[in-house]
């Protein structure tokens, strides 16, 4: 049976006051993970930035515009998001650095996540993992041509060398639907994500591609034609009750 993917994904990434990180996880991992998804939103991930103590960075999944629209409004209209917003936005400096996503192929978006979260303060099922997002800026369009490009050349090369990406999507274009939650507009991104085990992990597979002579010769080339700016890579680590650890 085919996973089910998301056709449309937020990339949230909020700059927070010093010292309110885990403020807002605690309250985010108890609150607000199933009244969105009760309404049609998927909360697919929740993550420390480990490179930036007061950022936290979130993935929010829905199965088309419309209903992006109505899970929104019926969240931010209810009774949970009016109970706890304002202790919410107490922790937050700016929370509208938000890419607003889609699957750049039939198989690039995120799969279902697989079993069930543990219900708030309950130990975690797995031990926890180190995610990245790799973002690429693009001078243009991410057109077709540029995904077959990844498909056929970048993406073996990031399994060969330890960083198979779990998905990889693009700027989502469509009006914003929820315009009272600021989307970044007018943006080329391509983004990445992938799982390690740890921050070894990570170096090692950087290591390798570092030294990889097919991404030296035949990936970079490509890319750095394509690129508007340095790629942006974030480093990912899970809450407790993230569904992608």
């Amino acid at each position: 049976m085919t996973a089910l993917r998301f056709p449309v994904v937020e990339l949230r990434q909020y700059t927070l006051h010093p010292g309110k990180r885990d403020v807002l996880i605690d309250l985010f991992d108890r609150e607000f993970v199933e009244p969105q998804e009760a309404v049609g939103a998927t909360v697919l991930g929740q993550f420390r930035d480990l490179d930036d103590p007061d950022r936290f960075v979130w993935l929010r999944g829905f199965a088309d515009m419309p209903s992006r629209a109505d899970a929104l409004e019926s969240f931010y209209g209810g009774p949970v998001w009016r109970a706890h917003r304002d202790e919410a936005n107490a922790t937050m400096i700016d929370s509208d650095d938000v890419l607003l996503l889609r699957p750049a192929s039939a198989g690039g978006g995120f799969s279902e996540p697989p079993g069930a979260r543990p219900a708030p303060g309950e130990p975690a099922p797995s031990p926890p993992s180190l995610l990245t997002a790799t973002l690429w800026y693009g001078h243009g369009p991410f057109d077709p041509a540029f995904v077959e490009f990844f498909r056929r050349h970048v993406r073996p090369v990031l399994a060969e060398t330890g960083g198979e990406p779990l998905a990889y999507l693009q700027s989502e274009h469509a009006v914003n639907t929820f315009p009272a939650l600021p989307v970044r507009m007018n943006e080329e991104v391509f983004v990445w994500f992938a799982r390690f085990t740890d921050e070894a992990h990570l170096d090692h597979h950087l290591d390798r591609l570092r030294r990889s002579e097919r991404w030296r010769e035949e990936v970079l080339p490509t890319l750095s034609e394509r690129w508007s700016r340095t790629p942006q890579r974030l480093r990912l680590a899970p809450t407790e009750r993230s569904a992608l650890r």
